[in-house]
C-alpha cells in the first residue's frame, strides 16, 4: 500500500470530494500544505466552500481530471472500477487509496487519536469528545459525520497530538484504523447489504477492537451481549480495558438517570464503585447518558481533568439533525429533525418525544436502504407505532436499486395491524400538505431518516 509522507506536501485527489469525510479530509490536507484537488457528480455547498479554500473541485467525473502532476487519489466506497477518474488513476499506475486508508495512515500523525465506533451513537458521541477537548484547550484536530456548529463544519484542523473521528463498520473500513483509544459503543443488526447476520457484525467490531495501539485503551460497552467476545480478541495484547453501563459491575456507571422538560440528562457518575458527582447533558436521552461515560473514560485516558469533561458535557449540543429543533408552524405545531433510520434509533429517539411532546406526536419517516427496510420491517412498524400519526415518504435507495420486494406500502400495512394510524404519501409534498391540514396547536412532528426528509420541515417553517 502507498504510504503519504505528510512532512513532504504533494498532490493529492479525491474522488467524491463532496461528501463529509471526504471533504473534511481534503481540508486537513490543504491546511497541511499539500496541493488538492478533487470532483464530484453535483455541486452544493460544500464543494463550492471547498473551492472558496483554493481547492480545484470538478463537477463530473471524467478521465480528463486526472492530471500527471496528481501524486495520489483518495477515493471512497462508492468509486468502482469502471468510474472515468478511477480507471485513468489505474491507467496511469497513480497510487491509489480508499478513504479508510488515508484516514488510517494521518491517524498515525496524532500522539492521542479517539476512534469512535458502534451500530448506534458515533456521531453524537464524537461530539461529546468534541466539545470535552475543546474545553480542555488541546487544539484538536476533529473529523465528524455531521455539521457540528461548535466548529461550524464537520472539520477542525488543530495543531496538537490530539485527534478524534468517527469509525464506520460499514464495508469494514474501520479495520484501516490505528487508534490509540478506540470506543465500542453497541453492536447491533444493521448494513445487511454487507454483512452477513448479527455474528459477522460482532466479528468486525472485535477486529477493530484488535487494531487500537499497544498501550491505548479499549472501551467498550459492558451491559452488551458481545461484550466478552470483543475483550477476548484483545486479553493477550498491552491494551487497557474498561466497560461503561448501567451496570454495577462497570468501570463507568451512570445512576439515578433523570430527563428534563427537554429530554436532556443528568446523572450521577460512578467510576470503579466511587461517586465521582452529577453529570449534566445538553442533549436528549437516556442513550445518550449512557454513550457519554465512554466520552469521559476516552477524554480521563488521555489526560484531561474531569472538570473540563463535566463542562464540555454540559455545553456539548450534538450535531445537526440528532432531536434538533428546527422552529414552530404557524398553528402552533413543534418541527423536530432527527437522523435515526434504525429501530433501535427509532425507539430511542420517540422515548425521548414521547417524554416531552405536549400534545399528539407525529412522525415523517422516510426508510433508508431497501436492504435495511425489507430486513426490519416488523420492528420498523413495532417502533413506529408509539407515535400518534405515522406519515410514510417512499424508500430512499441510497446506494441500492430498487427490486420490487419491499415499499413503504408494506411498512404502512405492517403499522396498521398494529392499530397505528399510518398512513402511506410517498411524496414529501403531500406530506407537508397532510400534515399542514390535519395537526393542531403543541402538535410535535418529528421529519426522521438519513435521507432529505428534513426537507418537509422546512417547507413547513418556510
Amino acid at each position: 500500500m502507498y504510504k503519504v509522507d505528510f512532512n513532504k506536501p504533494s498532490h493529492a485527489h479525491f474522488i467524491g470530494i463532496g461528501g463529509v469525510s471526504m471533504s473534511g479530509l481534503a481540508e486537513i490536507l490543504r491546511k497541511e500544505g499539500f496541493t488538492v484537488s478533487g470532483s464530484d457528480m453535483k455541486e452544493s455547498d460544500t464543494t463550492r466552500v471547498l473551492q472558496e479554500a483554493g481547492i480545484k473541485v470538478y463537477i463530473g467525473q471524467v478521465a480528463s481530471n486526472i492530471t500527471d502532476d496528481i501524486d495520489f487519489v483518495v477515493y471512497t466506497a462508492a468509486i468502482h472500477p469502471d468510474n472515468e477518474e478511477y480507471a485513468e488513476a489505474v491507467k496511469r499506475e497513480i497510487p491509489m487509496l480508499t478513504r479508510a486508508q488515508f484516514l488510517g495512515q494521518l491517524m498515525t500523525n496524532y500522539k492521542y487519536s479517539v476512534s469512535v465506533a458502534g451500530t448506534h451513537g458515533k456521531t453524537t458521541t464524537t461530539s461529546m469528545m468534541a466539545y470535552i477537548m475543546m474545553q480542555a484547550k488541546t487544539d484538536p484536530t476533529i473529523s465528524i459525520g455531521g455539521h457540528l456548529n461548535l466548529i461550524d463544519g464537520n472539520i477542525r484542523v488543530g495543531s496538537s497530538d490530539y485527534f478524534v473521528t468517527e469509525a464506520c463498520e460499514y464495508t469494514n473500513s474501520y479495520h484501516e484504523f490505528r487508534s490509540f483509544v478506540s470506543i465500542i459503543l453497541n453492536v447491533d443488526n444493521d448494513h445487511l447489504d454487507f454483512f452477513k447476520n448479527i455474528d459477522n457484525i460482532a466479528a468486525s467490531f472485535a477486529t477493530f477492537a484488535t487494531k487500537t495501539l499497544d498501550g491505548g485503551t479499549l472501551i467498550v460497552n459492558g451491559d452488551m451481549k458481545y461484550k466478552n467476545q470483543i475483550v477476548d480478541a484483545v486479553k493477550d495484547r498491552d491494551i487497557h480495558i474498561v466497560t461503561f453501563g448501567k451496570g454495577d459491575d462497570n468501570n463507568f456507571v451512570a445512576k439515578d438517570i433523570h430527563l428534563n422538560e427537554f429530554g436532556n440528562a443528568t446523572y450521577t457518575l460512578y467510576i470503579d464503585g466511587e461517586n465521582k458527582g452529577e453529570v449534566q447533558l445538553s442533549v436528549t436521552g437516556e442513550h445518550n447518558a449512557i454513550n457519554s461515560l465512554s466520552a469521559i473514560a476516552a477524554s480521563l485516558s488521555i489526560g484531561i481533568s474531569l472538570d473540563d469533561i463535566k463542562e464540555g458535557l454540559r455545553l456539548c449540543h450534538s450535531a445537526d439533525r440528532r432531536f434538533q429543533y428546527k422552529g414552530t408552524t404557524e398553528n402552533g405545531a413543534v418541527i423536530i429533525d432527527d437522523y435515526a433510520h434504525h429501530p433501535t434509533e427509532i425507539a430511542a429517539t420517540l422515548a425521548v418525544a414521547r417524554s416531552v411532546a405536549k400534545n399528539a406526536l407525529w412522525v415523517a419517516f422516510q426508510p433508508h436502504t431497501y436492504t435495511r427496510t425489507k430486513a426490519h420491517l416488523a420492528d420498523f412498524a413495532r417502533v413506529l407505532s408509539v407515535a400518534d400519526h405515522v406519515l410514510l415518504a417512499d424508500i430512499y435507495a441510497a446506494r441500492e436499486k430498487d427490486d420490487g420486494t419491499v415499499s413503504s406500502k408494506d411498512l404502512e400495512n405492517e403499522l396498521k395491524k398494529l392499530g397505528c394510524d399510518a398512513v402511506y404519501l410517498g411524496d414529501f409534498g403531500n406530506i407537508k400538505n397532510y400534515f399542514k391540514n390535519n395537526s393542531n396547536n403543541n402538535d410535535m412532528l418529528i421529519t426522521m431518516g438519513a435521507g432529505n426528509i428534513d426537507t418537509v420541515g422546512d417547507e413547513l417553517l418556510s
